[in-house]
């Protein structure tokens, strides 16, 4: 046995010793070693990645200060800990191959608030948006504005002294903060609040911990005055970490040790509450949305635009732009961006005034606009077109999609991804277009390409070159680049560090503090942590000690990708190019995107945990020999002779394979990360293929069998549906179902088929197409043929009504259960069939229309990933909103509609780029009704996930959570076939679906 694996097999022992003992203790929270939590927790929103030995999830302050205290044990001394909060962090701030001590999972409680003196106190896991979400009710707000405030934690923003939109006016996390309570690595609290510089030297006389830290800042930050001063420059966006500057007030009478620790990426202290100050909402709003010829244009404009005396001013740059336009989010703000036809725009400025006095933000409206109509007249700045919005709403829905930007470049296509490692360098804004000139030089000087967002009114740009890190030779410019930027950012009076931390850039931070400053750095993590036990390399080492800086050529995550075989990478591209956003990790109860995390808050049960499980789950696979199938290959045909496929159990495979199992269970496979991913994880394909493989190893159960067969059983179980009925619906049948199959609460078969003209392909084949043109398809899928005959007849006589023939085409299982289930091989047989029927139908010429959306998205979606384009074919399979839209409703009208109507979409479809909650308002309102369309996320049911036993609870908290106020309303209306059998179940009365409501309710107006 090699050195290095005995060392391994020591550090095991000692963490396993150490969680035993913590357990022992009383720790209340909880301890987890398993593999998937430990591979989980190695990414952030970075390009690296580094496996922890463990991970804790403290539930309270004694948890932190117990763990802590046990490390200072001889036994454990070697041990060292890595504070985490939301993981959102671009320069892995929060990896470690230490423990984790994980905050956001449980300390997410807000404590205290006190409105007359404009404070908040909170856990260090409360989220932005859920503390802003808090304090909205009383008026209030927590001021710095991130693209990641849906997921960022309070701790993680305190650690990273973290800023954003608006920091001209409202400053950074550090400019917030009243007081913290934080935990050093031997476990002692240590309080800290402004005193003032008085109270802080007598302090610093006492002979105990918290004395010797007094002594050694004031020291430090004292003596060496005139040289920081000199040394940083005077930027909005200070010094990120260690703020040797800010620690007294301007005049020297105050003084706060706060400072100190807000930035430090945990390296100093575990910060575990936190004071804050807030700031009242100003009631005012308006946005000035400026479109420019080219990015040069928009960033040289940007200093006259600060001058407007605006709130803020955000950019994106045409890369940006073009991937917006490409997502699901320019649905929801086109109206506002869009240019004239004739225009490109190729730069955006986002200009915002807000206030308390609405007259004051329209005269500095007003004042900027006429500068901006004089600028196009005269052909001046590049400003193209310009256009304002006021309503709060549509102005989040812009921001939410300049938040996005940076999940946005991570969906480029292509090996090269946009990556972060030079992304928060912050100049004076005057300098900013000159600086990105040559910044621009620089990265074109080496081929690559880029995406640019930001925030110019504080210099601050964010620059991501597009790289394949799998690539050797791009991974060799990480290094070059990095130095010419740094070196770049010192020409122009900046600092390498704006923004997002320096985490693995720690290596540039003798550069800019200089030998002298650095070592006072040092004297300061000495005081605090001098055995380097708090995330170690990061930002600067204690003294005597031989640790090195962590550095830009880190731990990358591309050593792991690039053991990933190309055809995997291929086949599951959407789902690989998971670059750590975290976006699924949204705190929103009404977002879609990711239901089972929104029930666990367990980060493996998410679109980028189950990402970064499956990688690694192929990637073992792959160093134990086993060569896994192509998706689309011949080893899925079921005509097959492709020797079966054994995926591999050794090593840390004995537990991965089941850990990745269970993950992969709580998901309801409901495809909103497909489209709502900025990077489009599609978890459902993965999931399929990974159950496929993993029964084929350990086999399957009878219920598992019974559901994937379930489409070609029901024909048959429909004929017999009056003698089926009561023994489905009686209370003993469903307890011996619920325990023996572990299935509950089943639908009950329709008794009567709809009414409709016969499929006759002869028949129609010899009509004309003017005469085709009277007919309408109607594609069955089993849910709406036979559990809901009476949606199927309402469409039937929807149809007639508008004036075109009903034909409803013979049965052919759609095959969506099947891959819910993982059973490829028959997923595929049946898409091959179907798929082949279809395209014969197709060449009618007549459109066909299908009333489920989550199965008519099957035909588009999963057909084509197992399925050659000439197996798929071109059909064409429309959802009925779809059809509706596209007819002549201007005659017709609803009679005997009253009241407000409430439409709740299925998930699938709401996140689908064939949204069905827009087209149904159109239709509505070209019909004279408005339908009210609250954003929901799931109800709970996802096709069969809300009748297994094992999900009950979790199927009723997210009722509960989105979807159980909501069905208070006067009329309620829904797509989902599985949304409404969830009303049912716990309401005791199943919606209707648009069609039928329509179907009621049309009638001409002329009738």
């Amino acid at each position: 046995m090699g050195q290095e694996k005995v060392a391994s097999v020591l550090a095991e022992n000692t963490v396993k010793a150490f969680t035993d003992t913590l357990i022992d203790q009383g720790f209340k929270g909880e301890v987890d070693t398993r593999y998937s939590t430990q591979v989980v927790h190695s990414t952030d929103n970075s390009i690296y990645q580094e496996i922890p030995q463990a991970v804790l999830f403290p539930k309270s302050n004694s948890d932190i200060q117990m763990a802590l205290s046990l490390s200072e044990r001889t036994e454990f001394s070697e041990l060292y800990f890595g504070p985490r909060g939301g993981g959102t962090g671009t320069n892995g701030q929060s990896l470690t191959s230490g423990i984790i001590i994980d905050l956001s999972r449980h300390m997410r409680g807000i404590l205290e608030i006190n409105t007359e003196q404009r404070w908040v106190r909170v856990q260090a896991g409360v989220i932005k948006d859920q503390l802003n979400d808090f304090l909205r009710p009383y008026g209030f707000f927590f001021a710095p504005d991130l693209s990641t405030s849906n997921r960022a934690t309070v701790g993680g923003m305190i650690n990273t002294d973290a800023s954003g939109q608006g920091s001209l006016v409202y400053g950074k996390t550090s400019d917030h903060l009243l007081a913290l309570k934080c935990f050093l690595p031997d476990g002692f609290e240590l309080d800290t609040q402004e005193t003032t510089t008085k109270q802080a030297k007598e302090s610093a006389k006492k002979d105990d911990r918290a004395g010797k830290i007094l002594n050694t800042v004031l020291t430090s930050c004292e003596k060496n005055r005139d040289k920081i001063l000199s040394v940083f420059p005077n930027l909005n966006r200070f010094l990120t970490g260690y703020d040797l500057k800010n620690v007294f007030s301007d005049d020297l009478t105050s003084f706060d040790l706060t400072r100190i620790i807000a930035g430090s990426e945990g390296s100093l202290a575990v910060v575990a509450e936190a004071k804050l100050n807030i700031l009242p909402i100003e009631p005012y709003k308006t946005l000035v949305n400026i479109n420019y010829d080219n990015f040069d244009s928009a960033l040289r404009h940007s200093p006259f635009l600060v001058s407007a005396k605006s709130t803020s001013v955000e950019t994106v740059d045409s890369k940006v732009l073009n991937l917006a336009r490409e997502d699901m989010v320019w649905r929801s703000v086109s109206d506002f961006l869009e240019t004239p036809a004739h225009i490109t725009s190729d730069g955006l400025n986002m200009v915002e005034f807000n206030g308390s006095e609405k007259k004051g933000i329209e005269e500095k409206v007003e004042a900027l606009t006429t500068q901006l109509d004089s600028h196009i007249a005269n052909k001046q700045s590049g400003v193209l077109s310009y256009s304002i919005t006021t309503n709060k709403t549509d102005i989040l829905k812009i921001y939410a999609m300049r938040k996005k930007a940076v999940g946005l470049l991570g969906n480029s296509k292509g090996a090269r991804k946009p990556v972060a490692f030079v992304e928060d360098t912050a100049v004076p804004p005057e300098s900013l277009a000159d600086f990105i000139t040559e910044f621009r030089a620089l990265l074109d000087s080496h081929n690559l390409t880029y995406g640019m967002f930001g925030h110019v009114d504080a210099g601050v740009l964010h620059v991501r070159p597009a790289l394949d890190l799998c690539d050797a030779s791009h991974q060799a410019l990480l290094k070059p680049i990095s130095d010419k930027v740094a070196l770049l950012t010192k020409k122009y009076g900046g600092l390498f560090w704006g923004e997002h931390g320096k985490g693995y850039r720690s290596e540039y931070g003798p550069e800019f503090f200089g030998s002298e400053l650095f070592l006072e750095l040092r004297k300061i993590k000495t005081i605090f942590d001098k055995r380097n036990k708090l995330n170690p390399g990061k930002i600067c080492t204690p003294l005597n000690n031989n640790t090195g800086l962590a550095k830009v050529n880190g731990p990358l995550r591309a050593r792991y990708d690039a053991l990933v075989p190309i055809y995997i990478k291929t086949s599951f591209q959407d789902t690989l190019n998971c670059n750590g956003n975290g976006l699924c990790f949204n705190y929103s109860e009404t977002t879609q995107m990711c239901p089972s995390y929104k029930v666990t808050n367990d980060r493996r049960d998410s679109p980028k945990g189950r990402a970064t499980l499956f990688k690694e789950w192929v990637r073992q696979q792959g160093l134990q020999g086993v060569e896994l199938p192509e998706l689309s290959s011949g080893y899925y045909d079921s005509n097959s002779n492709m020797p079966k496929v054994e995926i591999s159990e050794a090593g840390v495979l004995k537990k991965l394979n089941h850990e990745v199992k269970a993950a992969m269970d709580t998901c309801l496979a409901c495809k909103a990360c497909a489209s709502a991913c900025p990077v489009k994880v599609d978890i459902p394909n993965a999931r399929a293929y990974f159950l496929d493989l993993y029964y084929q190893k350990y086999g399957r159960s009878t219920k598992d069998h019974l559901v994937a067969n379930i489409e070609r059983l029901l024909p048959v179980m429909s004929k017999f549906a009056s003698l089926l009925n009561p023994i489905i619906g009686a209370k003993f049948t469903n307890s011996l179902v619920k325990n023996v199959v572990g299935y509950q609460d089943l639908p009950l078969l329709s008794k009567h088929k709809p009414n409709a003209l016969k499929f006759d392909f002869a028949s129609l084949s010899k009509l004309s197409q003017q005469q085709r043109n009277q007919f309408v398809l109607i594609v069955s899928d089993p849910f709406t043929r036979f559990y809901e005959a009476e949606l199927l007849e309402s469409a039937i006589k929807l149809i007639n009504k508008l004036g075109k023939q009903a034909v409803l085409l013979p049965y052919h299982p759609n095959g969506k259960t099947q891959h819910v289930k993982g059973f490829l091989k028959q997923f595929k047989a049946t898409a091959t069939k179907t798929s082949a029927f279809l395209q014969q139908v197709s060449t009618l010429n007549i459109p066909m229309v299908g009333l489920d959306s989550a199965l008519v998205f099957v035909y588009e979606d999963e057909y084509r990933k197992v399925l050659s384009d000439t197996e798929r074919g071109t059909f064409e399979v429309l959802t009925i909103h779809e059809w509706i839209q596209r007819q002549d409703l201007s005659s017709l009208e609803l009679k005997g509609s009253s009241g407000a109507i409430t439409l709740l979409s299925h998930c699938t479809e709401e996140t689908n780029p064939r949204s069905s909650t827009s087209i149904w308002q159109s239709i509505f309102k070209q019909l004279g009704v408005e339908l009210t369309a609250p954003n929901v996320g799931c109800c709970g049911m996802a096709g069969t996930f809300g009748h297994e036993s094992k999900n009950q609870s979790a199927s009723r908290q997210l009722y509960e959570m989105s979807w159980e106020k909501h069905v208070q309303s006067q009329v309620i209306i829904a797509t989902g076939f599985s949304c409404r059998s969830q009303v049912k179940r716990f309401e005791g009365v199943k919606p209707k679906h648009p069609v039928e409501y329509l179907a009621a309710h049309i009638s001409s107006v002329h009738s």
